[in-house]
């Protein structure tokens, strides 16, 4: 077993499970759904808080690192756009396959950097987050603005929405920490840190409680299209920008990694908010979900013994 292979594993065996859970429906009611916000609002942000405000943020090349990972996004983002009239979408579907190209898991991708390179790795996933998020939500909203599916009475909420992000709002936090030298001090630090161990692994349960394998009927060209970019073509070119702007071993992984995600379940609640196609969102979710278990070892693998 190659070391990609015990990193990734249990984080594939974990979503498993949660996907199991979800079939049995266990536990019942809105148990996971009220799950998830806490793992949202609360848990994946003291994770950023606490890798970003302790790490030596300086020892990873964050210019290379924005120019890979935020290139490929928006040169995806424009060749979407522009080749639209091939895929023959209807505009609420084209929403979702623009979701699909470009939104990533960032439970997946935190918990992987961290099982591929301890540390290390998570404070270069948490850099990628404060990089990604905030440009892959602005790109999504536009596309939604510019298909015209949403109302201007909802972009204004879409915009202090995004303000309000509470992964955008930790970056930011766990940034300011490190750079004003406070750092967590006292017991904050152990306070924090306990709160964001419970984050991972209760995020790749939850990822996979949301996975609907009966939407799967649906693979249309737009599922298709969206899921050869996000799992095949953006990994491929961010590969080639990160041997081309020589990013060290860590963050060439990882910003791997990161390219060849899945794409976020969150996108599901955007779509249906923002009138996209919410069923082929679904069908996006899970059918990348499930083919990431195979095509990210092979991706990793390229890079890594």
């Amino acid at each position: 077993m190659t070391s990609v292979e015990q990193a990734l594993g249990p984080l594939f065996l974990l979503i498993l499970t949660g996907a199991l859970l979800g079939v049995v429906r266990w536990p019942g009611g809105d148990f996971w759904t009220r799950l998830e916000g806490v793992i949202y609002h609360l848990l994946f942000p003291a994770m950023l808080v606490s890798t970003l405000a302790t790490a030596e943020v300086g020892s990873v090349p964050v210019v290379r690192l924005a120019l890979v990972l935020l290139g490929a996004m928006i040169a995806f983002a424009l060749l979407l756009w522009i080749g639209r009239g091939w895929l023959s979408l209807s505009q609420p579907a084209f929403t979702s396959a623009f979701q699909g190209a470009l939104r990533f898991n960032t439970y997946v991708g935190v918990a992987g950097a961290a099982a591929l390179h301890g540390s290390a790795g998570a404070t270069v996933a948490a850099v990628a987050v404060a990089l990604m998020v905030p440009v892959v939500n602005v790109l999504c909203v536009a596309a939604f603005v510019a298909a015209g599916t949403l109302g201007p009475s909802s972009l204004g909420k879409s915009f202090t929405a995004l303000a309000r992000n509470p992964l955008i709002l930790a970056c930011l936090a766990g940034i300011a920490l490190n750079l004003s030298g406070i750092g967590l001090p006292g017991w904050s630090d152990a306070t924090v840190s306990l709160l964001g161990r419970a984050a991972l692994p209760l995020g790749l349960v939850a990822v996979g409680v949301a996975l609907r394998p009966q939407v799967l009927m649906r693979l249309s060209a737009g599922v298709w299209a969206a899921t050869v970019i996000k799992l095949v073509l953006m990994p491929a070119l961010v590969l080639g920008l990160a041997l081309l702007l020589g990013l060290p071993p860590i963050s060439r992984d990882v910003a791997l990694l990161f390219a060849a995600l899945p794409t976020a379940t969150s996108a599901y609640i955007l779509a249906r908010q923002l009138g996209g196609d919410a069923e082929l969102m679904a069908a996006l979710i899970t059918a990348q979900t499930l083919l990431a278990m195979l095509t990210l070892p092979l991706w990793l693998g390229l890079v890594i013994g």
